[in-house]
């Protein structure tokens, strides 16, 4: 049988979840299912201590259970036992409205056109004030206010209203958060959760640099320096017998050196580039727009530095983004805002590409989920088919030195 038709359907609760809980997208709080029962040898089925004699029975008898030990059905029931009367206090300022500006200021306004010709034909004159009198008829104690200040009691009934709103709107959100919002072990629960799979994440990350490292200084520079070290070699078995030959392996060397100190500084960059430890991750992505072959436009608004680590990781994310839109997105135009905001680095890439980008499909945007996950960062995704594409990167950190930067 489908998991997904074993698993109880509670639609409503969980679409009022997602505004109830937070600006993220919440974690399924409900408690993860039991595997499925097995047949034994005498073709039963078992849950528990009892034995059913076909699987769609084991299986009710196994939801029965799972439901009834599941804090977050629980709170889904009290929450829809809940909602009628929260729902009822909060139609309380809708229907005031209602009846005071439709009721008491619209009609008396809308009576000529239709009561001055019923009352020319039949001689019968409507009173303008007819919801009022309908209100003094049940409540006699009003027949004091006469009709034509109808008009101004549903102005004054309205002002009443309006601020009642609010109010309800807001113990309606208190109610959902109370009863659907995350709890404190649920929290707990999902951080630790994230974090151990950022443990994993980050070290598989740690481990395939480490494998890229050992990769590109096995095949470049050290080729090259063993090279050279075999070219000396011969340099110094030919100095005697042939300068000439022993002079241009001397120069030969000389380009393999630098063409391998050239590589190491590549690798060096590749790892941490320079750029980045010295002068901030402004310059260091200001640097990558100069270095790229469409117009990229830098926006940056940082009161301090973030710490290294921060911002390497954010640097990365931002490079992976650009060669995605440059490679695989085909943009000509590409714009980068990295700014500070409630304790967080948000940085915003959005190209012009052709978009269907998706992190679930296995690109460099999964490996800069990871590594944002590390920090406890999140990596959104808007990239529709025929663009345009937004990726939004955002790592909880605090700032160091005071120091405004904008392009």
């Amino acid at each position: 049988m489908d998991v997904a038709r074993h698993r109880p359907r509670r639609p409503e609760a969980p679409a009022r979840r997602r505004p109830a809980a937070c600006s993220r997208p919440p974690a399924v709080p409900y408690r993860s299912l039991p595997d499925q029962p097995e047949r034994e040898a005498g073709g039963r089925y078992r849950v528990g201590r009892t034995l059913h004699s076909s699987r769609s029975a084991a299986l009710r008898g196994q939801q029965f259970g799972w439901v009834l030990k599941d804090p977050a059905t629980w709170r889904d029931l009290l929450w829809m036992a809940a909602s009628p009367p929260i729902n009822v206090l909060g139609l309380f300022p809708a229907a005031l409205l209602a009846f005071a500006l439709f009721g008491l200021v619209l009609q008396p306004v809308g009576w000529a056109p239709w009561a001055v010709p019923i009352g020319l034909l039949t001689g019968h004159w409507v009173t303008p004030w007819y919801v009022w009198a309908a209100v003094t008829y049940l409540v006699p104690g009003l027949a004091v206010i006469p009709g034509w200040a109808s008009p101004l009691v549903g102005l004054a009934i309205a002002a009443v209203a309006l601020p009642l709103a609010l109010p309800m709107l807001r113990l309606r959100a208190v109610g959902d958060r109370m009863l659907l919002g995350p709890t404190g072990a649920g929290l707990l629960t999902q951080r630790v959760q994230r974090l151990t799979e950022s443990r994993a994440d980050a070290a598989d990350a740690q481990a395939a640099e480490l494998r890229r490292i050992e990769r590109d200084l096995h095949d470049g520079a050290q080729a090259r320096l063993v090279a050279v070290g075999l070219s000396l070699g011969t340099v110094e078995q030919l100095m005697e017998s042939d300068p000439a030959a022993a002079k241009a392996l001397l120069a030969h060397a000389r380009e393999s050196s630098a063409t391998a100190l050239a590589e190491l500084r590549n690798l060096v960059r590749g790892i941490h580039p320079p750029v980045l430890a010295e002068r901030g991750l402004a310059d260091a992505v200001r640097a990558l727009a100069l270095d790229s072959p469409i117009p990229i436009d830098v926006t940056v608004d940082l009161p301090g530095r973030p710490e290294p680590p921060v911002e390497s990781a954010a640097y990365f994310a931002i490079s992976e983004a650009l060669a995605n839109a440059i490679r695989h997105a085909s943009a000509r135009r590409i714009d980068i805002e990295i700014r500070y905001d409630a304790g967080a680095l948000r940085t915003t890439v959005k190209d012009d590409g052709q978009g269907g980008a998706d992190p679930a499909g296995g690109s460099g945007l999964r490996g800069v989920q990871r590594r944002l996950g590390t920090f406890d960062g999140a990596l959104t995704v808007r990239s529709p088919r025929g663009g345009p594409t937004v990726v939004t990167m955002e790592i909880p950190c605090a700032l160091s030195s005071p120091r405004t930067s904008t392009s």
